[in-house]
């Protein structure tokens, strides 16, 4: 397993790590990611750590915090062979303070987590989305206290734009207080929008990416393709409405190149989906899932070899869409493009 520095941080997480969000999964979306109990996630976690993979993803939303229970149960004896990371903001009940970032939300939200995941300190801590209500100086000043209290050891964010990302980054540079070094993201061949704002901010300042839902959503799994429909048994047909929007005509596209590499490669679709984004600017790692030992094994397979530049280049090609408004003119126009080189090829 190969690790890397998590963006301009010395903590070194591996390229592969595992997303809990299956584990005690229940309610209208968790129950159909996976309903992992601590048996079952305490032999995934058995082979992650085989494997080298050492870094768990979760969240206090995941299934209500049933997800941060069972991976404190499937962990324990072993917290320090281990790195956690966990997320929280979002809506966790109907009270007024159960959702935000609020001082008072951050504080009880990190202890909940801690007595959840039966540990004292949290690896990586991430904001899981921007709380437009909350002065900035008050969420990354309660981060540090809590960074300073050893209850938190590095933090990051999820499903923020570039400028809150930045004017958040602006207050800690302003007052000395911690940074943010890891980004979560989505990040896949038929979800690349993280290229054209986030991918060179990060580079800029020193964000590593954890990119989250690899296979877009489930569509990349080798399952779909323009003569195999969605299957009846999918959870697509319960979750698509949950996650990111893709074309159908984009989806075929990516997958007849993934097929045509995956022949050539002697690796499944989705091994060589996973593999391309690991060769991605900025990306520290990426967040892979599985409900069974079957999966998990075929998702590490998805390292440990490389793509050559024309495989990575076909896919590009076939993943590419035409860039947004400011950054059209920057791939169109050639006095343009000079100011701003691609980053991620």
């Amino acid at each position: 397993m190969e690790y890397r520095n998590l963006g301009a941080s010395g903590l070194k997480v591996p390229v592969l790590s595992f997303g809990a969000g299956t584990f005690g999964g229940s309610g209208p979306l968790f129950s159909h990611w996976g309903t992992t109990d601590v048996e079952e996630a305490r032999r995934l976690v058995d082979i992650c750590l085989e494997a080298g993979v050492n870094l768990f993803d979760t969240a206090d939303v995941y299934s209500t915090g049933a997800s941060e229970e069972v991976l404190g149960e499937a962990i324990r004896g072993r917290r320090d062979a281990v790195l956690i990371s966990t997320k929280a903001s979002l809506p966790t009940g109907d009270g007024p303070n159960d959702w935000g970032s609020s001082r008072l939300r951050l504080i009880r939200s990190v202890e909940a987590a801690l007595k959840r995941l039966g540990t004292d300190h949290i690896d990586i801590f991430q904001l899981h989305a921007f709380d437009a209500s909350t002065p900035v100086e008050e969420v990354v000043s309660t981060l540090d206290r809590l960074v300073a209290d050893g209850k938190l050891r590095y933090i990051g964010v999820s499903n923020f734009s570039g400028w809150q990302i930045m004017k958040s980054l602006a207050a800690a540079e302003k007052h000395g207080w911690t940074r943010y070094v890891a980004n979560q993201v989505y990040y896949s061949l038929v979800g690349r929008d993280y290229e054209w704002d986030l991918m060179p901010l990060g580079a800029d300042q020193g964000l590593g990416a954890l990119v989250w839902s690899p296979l877009g959503w489930g569509r990349l799994t080798g399952k779909i393709s323009r003569s195999k429909p969605i299957p009846d048994g999918s959870r697509l047909h319960e979750t698509a409405s949950f996650g990111p929007p893709v074309d159908d005509e984009l989806l075929y596209r990516v997958v007849d190149a993934l097929e045509e590499v995956a022949v050539e490669t002697e690796k499944t679709v989705p091994q060589v989906a996973i593999n391309w984004l690991v060769g991605r600017q900025t990306v520290s790692s990426v967040i892979i899932g599985a409900r069974t030992e079957e999966q998990l094994r075929q998702n590490l397979g998805a390292v440990g070899w490389s793509l050559t530049k024309e495989q990575v280049e076909k896919l590009d090609a076939a993943s590419a869409v035409t860039a947004p408004y400011p950054h059209f003119p920057y791939r169109r126009q050639e006095g343009f493009a000079r100011l701003d080189p691609p980053m991620a090829g």
